[in-house]
């Protein structure tokens, strides 16, 4: 079917695949999980399967990335709502479905609602939502836990312990059986501790979600753990530290509240502080347990980890600064990107693209949706470029120099290690013991010579003596 728009010939018949594309990637980028999910994906499992060096490296690296990216972005969102129907038992059934439906607002919405307020429900919202918090405590010692879970998984697997013979560096794949069993128990050790702070965290959701609303202190402590971010900002005020950018920061990424309900499925939806709070526990696992194996594999990790925790917590957000500012000074896509007389630059939202395509359409004289798909396309663009670009930078780019690097340390310790034992310096040591030997055997010839040498002048004086003796007028001769 052929349409004529304006002398314009449009084949609606034919699929357009971009504009399917720029649909699809504009729904992930409205949910966190979805989209951080995607973007962990092709950042850190598809590089590091392109640069992988073993077997043993590739099972490892595939089952950490995966389950990883489980506990980052669902686990959260399926334990939130698991706890939030189990704890509504707690409350009277007359009230269950007011809680519910508050228990997606932030606590400073839960504190300042009127209505909530006037019933006393805020305080059983407050705290079954504290209590929800508590219980996710799971989440991040989940995380710090995997990367021994990790090791326990290549030792039984591959027999494997050392880093070096788990990415290839040592041809020889020689495995220290101390080394295996500090591994073991090592992680054995974290697991269990990881364990008691989940239960830890399990039993005070308990107390929260079944006694917060009576106590004062409770809810006060529902406050702290709900927002620790924005106490925070208010701490700095009142000693005078005021700036908008640290309030902002805090009160956006220092928190473990989740980031309101999806209006869709009714699910909690993932947060950047839930985000941050789980990678900074992943990092510190990481490096935890790669300092059993070796000290290249806690060098490769504190080279790449931490880049890779910004990139996923803050997602392309420089790359989104520095290109959002080239298109708004070549002036291209005015109405998808927009800066204000304050200098904030804002991008149109999804669901307002579709009252900007009618406007658009009336002053252009063509159709609202032709309209509508530019403006898809646009948006997919401006949001799509540096998100490509930091995938493309953090993932390949990054994952490739950790290994080359990783290499040169292994080569450049080799070689250490052949110098400091190399026939070379054995032969000059051994020449230096030989002078040694031959300074103490002179030594001693020279001693014995001094000696002798005594003995003969005093026997020769004696003798000397007893001649003049001989000779003298007071011997009677």
């Amino acid at each position: 079917m052929l349409n004529k728009i304006n002398n314009t010939v449009n084949f609606t018949s034919k699929r357009d695949f971009a504009l399917e594309i720029a649909k699809k990637y504009l729904a992930r980028q409205e949910n966190v999980a979805d989209n951080r999910f995607i973007q962990d994906t092709a950042t850190n499992w598809l590089p590091k399967a392109v640069f992988t060096r073993s077997l043993a490296d590739f099972s490892e690296m595939s089952f950490l990335e995966f389950v990883e990216s489980g506990i980052f972005y669902f686990l959260p969102t399926g334990i939130g709502n698991f706890f939030k129907n189990a704890y509504s038992k707690f409350h009277p059934e007359k009230l269950r479905r007011e809680i519910s439906s508050n228990i997606g607002k932030s606590a400073k919405e839960i504190l300042s609602d009127k209505t909530l307020k006037e019933n006393g429900t805020n305080k059983r919202v407050l705290s079954t939502k504290a209590a929800i918090i508590l219980a996710c405590t799971i989440i991040p010692a989940a995380e710090y836990a995997l990367s021994f879970v990790k090791n326990l998984f290549t030792l039984g697997l591959f027999k494997k312990s050392d880093f070096n013979n788990i990415a290839n560096l040592n041809k020889e794949q020689n495995e220290d059986k101390k080394q295996q069993e500090k591994v073991k128990i090592n992680a054995i050790k974290n697991l269990t501790g990881a364990s008691i702070v989940s239960l830890a965290g399990f039993v005070g959701s308990i107390i929260f979600a079944k006694y917060g609303h009576k106590s004062e202190i409770l809810q006060k402590a529902s406050s702290l753990i709900l927002q620790p971010g924005v106490h925070l900002a208010n701490g700095f005020k009142k000693i005078g530290l005021k700036q908008t950018g640290l309030e902002h920061f805090l009160k956006r990424y220092i928190t473990p509240d989740f980031a309101g309900i999806n209006e869709k499925t009714g699910k909690f939806r993932l947060s950047e502080g839930q985000l941050l709070v789980t990678t900074v526990s992943g990092l510190f696992g990481y490096s935890e347990a790669a300092g059993d194996r070796g000290k290249l594999d806690q060098y490769e990790v504190w080279t790449r980890v931490p880049i890779v925790v910004l990139y996923t917590v803050f997602g392309s957000a420089l790359f989104d600064h520095f290109f959002n500012k080239y298109l708004i000074k070549k002036n291209i896509f005015p109405e998808i990107i927009k800066r204000d007389a304050n200098g904030v630059t804002t991008i149109t939202e999804t669901k307002a693209l579709d009252n900007l395509a009618e406007k658009a359409a009336k002053v252009k004289n063509t159709a609202k949706e032709v309209e509508l798909n530019r403006l898809i396309k646009e948006k997919a663009i401006v949001k799509g470029t540096p998100y490509l670009f930091g995938i493309v930078f953090m993932g390949f780019l990054l994952s490739g120099i950790t290994r080359f690097w990783t290499q040169y340390r292994y080569n450049h310790l080799k070689k250490n290690e052949k110098q400091e034992t190399s026939p070379f310096k054995a032969l000059l040591w051994t020449g230096n013991k030989h002078n040694v030997i031959k300074k103490e055997i002179f030594s001693q010839k020279s001693m014995r010579k001094k000696s002798n040498f005594d003995k003969s002048g005093l026997r020769a004086e004696a003798e000397g003596q007893n001649h003049a003796f001989a000779r003298s007028p007071f011997n009677g001769e």
